[in-house]
């Protein structure tokens, strides 16, 4: 059952005058409870589509439905009450690092109307889904990348939201850290259900993690299917060349391997 919907999503600034498109009519479809992965090089438009679903961007022209909802239909309070359902993962992370990793986690129930006395539970819960129960009084100087993003994580995910936005959370990690982010993010999902919405160019983390992809090229989606579909017979000359320049690290990673 579908649970992104968009349709012909329109966005263009404003630059030294004239206008530059950034996006030329997205078309998505994200089913309830998937990992979907969007790549692109950069310049492609990843992060401004990922600020449009939640509204960080305004759109010019287009639909987003989110679990049946039109968010660009809403106005300010009900947009407010929206952005619950979704989280939002950074790969500058975004943290305060005045606030320990407790009161990073405690800032969205903080800033919104969930109930005083329940914050502490929730952040607790969430602390624990993530491996941070130890780091609670740690501050972000403190911590490793891969630690910084798990606090990025579960601050993304202490409102309970239904669709989580990870934009390139594993970009400034190294290989292993990433892949212990992707474990996290794959079990989440499978422990609660929601849905995943993963925007990168790093190539193993969508093969890692996602069963359908799409291709970003330049403001549009010029590809989409299984991930094994693209990767394996492409389409477009992006995912012609993102499934080559796979292919040269398997071999160069197979090569090193072997001791040549």
């Amino acid at each position: 059952m579908s649970y992104l919907e968009i349709k012909n999503l329109q966005k263009k600034f404003i630059v030294h005058g004239e206008p530059l498109e950034v996006l030329k009519g997205i078309d998505l479809d994200v089913n309830q409870g998937e990992i979907y992965g969007i790549i692109g090089f950069s310049g492609a438009g990843k992060s401004t589509l990922a600020r449009c679903i939640n509204r960080l961007e305004s759109s010019d022209a287009g639909s987003i439905m989110v679990g049946g909802v039109d968010i660009l239909s809403l106005d300010k309070k009900a947009l407010l009450q929206e952005r619950r359902k979704i989280g939002m993962v950074f790969q500058n992370f975004n943290l305060f690092d005045s606030r320990t990793v407790y009161r990073n986690i405690a800032y969205p129930l903080e800033i919104s109307d969930f109930p005083k006395d329940q914050i502490k539970e929730r952040v607790l819960e969430t602390a624990k889904l993530v491996g941070l129960s130890d780091k609670l009084d740690a501050y972000p100087g403190g911590l490793s990348g891969g630690q910084k993003q798990r606090v990025g994580i579960a601050r993304a995910l202490v409102n309970k939201p239904e669709l989580l936005i990870s934009d390139e959370a594993t970009s400034a990690l190294d290989p292993q850290t990433t892949i212990q982010i992707l474990d996290l993010l794959k079990e989440i999902n499978r422990k609660s259900g929601i849905t995943i919405l993963m925007i990168t160019h790093e190539l193993d983390a969508i093969r890692y993690s996602c069963n359908r992809m799409a291709v970003l090229e330049e403001g549009t989606i010029i590809e989409q299917g299984s991930v094994a579909g693209i990767f394996n017979n492409p389409k477009s000359r992006t995912g012609a060349l993102f499934a080559r320049v796979f292919e040269e690290f398997q071999n160069i990673s197979l090569t090193e391997g072997a001791g040549i």
